[in-house]
């Protein structure tokens, strides 16, 4: 939002540089012929909506990198294998990937990228997107860690008659393991049943 940004707080200095490692500017006559201007502002506004980033190999990799982790971590928290209904191991979905020699893009957001990933995974490993309903007893005094860390997929909750907090969770089939892994360390004689 170019509205949000101050431009005097976004330069380090005032200058248009070719070259700003060896610290060559250009003539007045290249700002005129390229930008159309010798003004500052209008040369940096007009870098911002038509420029393109120059990153070293090495930055590209780790943007990559972590792109890459952010994806896989998002199919594999929320897809499984629709034979055993079980979330696909991270290793899987990344050597999948690596078979199918899927291009990430540093710049593209991980949501977009998701979905071209699901495409181009389902004929190579089976993706099953689904939604499980996991029912929870916890003690009464386990109630406040338990409840906080489920606080956002809770359906149902209630309390039994003899002080146990029972809940109804909905989530994505891929986070099953994870959610009742992280239940039984705040609970330790946490009951799960999923439900049908």
């Amino acid at each position: 939002d170019p509205s949000s940004v101050e431009m005097d707080d976004l330069l380090a200095v005032s200058e248009v540089w070719t070259d700003s490692r060896n610290g060559e500017r250009p003539t007045s006559e290249a700002l005129l012929s390229v930008f159309g201007s010798n003004d500052i502002h209008q040369c940096v506004d007009i870098i911002l909506r038509k420029g393109s980033i120059q990153l070293t190999t090495v930055q590209r990799k780790k943007m990559v990198q972590e792109k890459k982790l952010q994806i896989i971590n998002e199919i594999a928290s929320t897809a499984t294998d629709p034979k055993t209904k079980m979330p696909h191991p991270r290793t899987r979905i990344e050597n999948a990937l690596e078979e199918i020699r899927f291009s990430i893009d540093p710049f593209k957001s991980v949501e977009s990228q998701v979905a071209d990933a699901v495409s181009a995974l389902r004929p190579v490993i089976p993706l099953q997107f689904i939604t499980i309903r996991l029912a929870f007893m916890v003690q009464g005094k386990d109630y406040g860690g338990v409840s906080q860390m489920l606080r956002d997929s809770i359906q149902k909750e209630e309390w039994t008659s003899d002080g146990n907090w029972v809940c109804v969770v909905s989530v994505p089939g891929g986070m099953k393991n994870d959610i009742i892994d992280k239940v039984a360390s705040r609970s330790s004689d946490v009951e799960v049943r999923e439900l049908g």
